[in-house]
């Protein structure tokens, strides 16, 4: 009879498949997991403690570091606790905008997930799909922030300024000659609303080559089905949120249940699993994608009819235009002071949750009144769907481990912040 060895054994923290700086110690029993212990805080990023000694506005582009994929989410929940605190709302055509790029960044952010997790278990030609579309949508980033990630485009009060009238295109060079370039720039003709009405209508096609490629797949299947099974009330218990809790069958979306900025106003489903395996999990998340384009066609439709302003008309907390600046006196000084000092909110304390394409993303500021914040803590999805990992593979092989780290969807930005 042959001896059975126990092990003990890292994953990470560079293993290909750990999604960041995941340390993960593993008690084996031949090859079937009997603990998983994850260790946390090789990236140690220190956003909160940072924050702390910077003027509020200052550390909106720290927010895009947390997730690194799910930027302008991340500055959406900062942006809503200092608006609390400030007792301000946005112009409608601000939260318009807010929830279009929302689910802009849910579907990059799903997007990547599917891409990777598909690459893990090994299936290539999805990763490249993936990114063929997460292109287009880059370009908006880049449009209405200049920066393809790390936007810093969400203000408390509205957004940094309105969506641009012409969509940047391509220009011939050494690698492209003008032919390919005019077929390159076909759907960039118009505005940036052009360009993403025509990448909505182009998107569901997309989706479903993805689904051709896994949702029926049989070894899709064999490494997903009935892996990392987490019951409904485990799931509650153990604090999931997001794609994670839906997976296992609950119904509870803050953009529904506790509804900020337009989401009220807005027509979508919540899909929901059955099993709690990684298979429901990716029927979950594949759906969502579906259902923030659903989101994205109508916010375009509001924002082509009504034009409006895109920041509140204070310039106690919002910068005065150009024009104004050069020609009045007051205007000059509120532009000093905000960016020299910034603005002070008042002392009191405000927690505001979005709903995050990982889930639940809460900021909990308290302020002293002056132009920092006093403490800020980051309530982070990813964080508790670590702590669920070692309940999640035991018993289960190795190799399920990296199709059970690929369904949590993990960043380590915002779990080590």
């Amino acid at each position: 009879m042959a001896e059975i060895r126990n092990y003990t054994m890292n994953f990470g923290p560079q293993h290909p498949s750990a999604h960041g700086v995941l340390r993960l110690v593993l008690e084996m029993d031949g090859e079937v997991i009997e603990r998983a212990d994850p260790h946390i805080g090789l990236l140690h990023r220190a956003t909160e403690k940072l924050a702390e000694s910077k003027p509020y506005i200052q550390s909106i582009p720290y927010m895009d570091r947390l997730d690194y994929v799910s930027m302008m989410c991340n500055e959406h929940g900062y942006v809503l606790a200092m608006e609390k605190l400030l007792g301000i709302e946005p112009p409608l055509r601000a939260q318009y905008i807010r929830v279009m790029f929302d689910e802009i960044t849910r579907v990059l952010n799903h997007l990547l997930w599917l891409g990777a997790h598909a690459l893990d278990i090994g299936a290539m030609t999805v990763f490249l799909y993936c990114f063929r579309e997460r292109e287009d949508l880059l370009d908006c980033y880049e449009a209405v922030s200049g920066a393809r990630m790390h936007a810093a485009y969400y203000r408390p009060g509205g957004v940094y300024r309105d969506l641009p009238g012409s969509m940047p295109g391509y220009q011939a060079s050494k690698w492209h000659n003008q032919k390919q370039v005019d077929e390159l720039n076909t759907n960039r003709q118009g505005s940036l609303l052009d360009f993403i009405e025509d990448f909505t209508r182009r998107f569901p096609g997309y989706v479903d080559e993805y689904e051709t490629l896994l949702t029926d797949n049989r070894i899709w299947k064999q490494r997903t089905v009935g892996i990392g099974v987490v019951t409904p009330e485990r799931a509650l218990q153990m604090g999931f949120t997001g794609s994670m809790l839906r997976g296992s069958g609950v119904e509870w979306d803050l953009r529904k249940k506790q509804p900020y900025e337009v989401y009220d106003r807005l027509q979508f489903d919540v899909p929901v699993g059955v099993e709690g395996d990684c298979y429901d999990r990716y029927l979950v998340r594949v759906e969502e994608m579906r259902q923030s384009n659903r989101i994205i066609i109508q916010c375009v439709d509001w924002l082509r009819k009504n034009p409006g302003p895109v920041m509140v008309d204070n310039h106690k907390i919002a910068s005065p235009s150009r024009m104004e600046m050069k020609g009045d006196m007051e205007a000059l000084i509120h532009h000093f002071k905000l960016f020299t000092e910034g603005f002070c909110l008042p002392e009191g304390e405000a927690y505001a949750a979005v709903e995050h394409p990982k889930g639940e993303f809460g900021v909990y500021l308290v302020s002293d009144g002056a132009n920092k914040p006093y403490r800020m803590k980051i309530r982070a999805p990813g964080y508790a769907h670590i702590a669920g990992l070692d309940e999640m593979v035991r018993g289960h092989m190795i190799a399920d481990v990296v199709a059970i780290i690929g369904t949590q969807d993990i960043v380590f930005g915002e779990v080590d912040r």
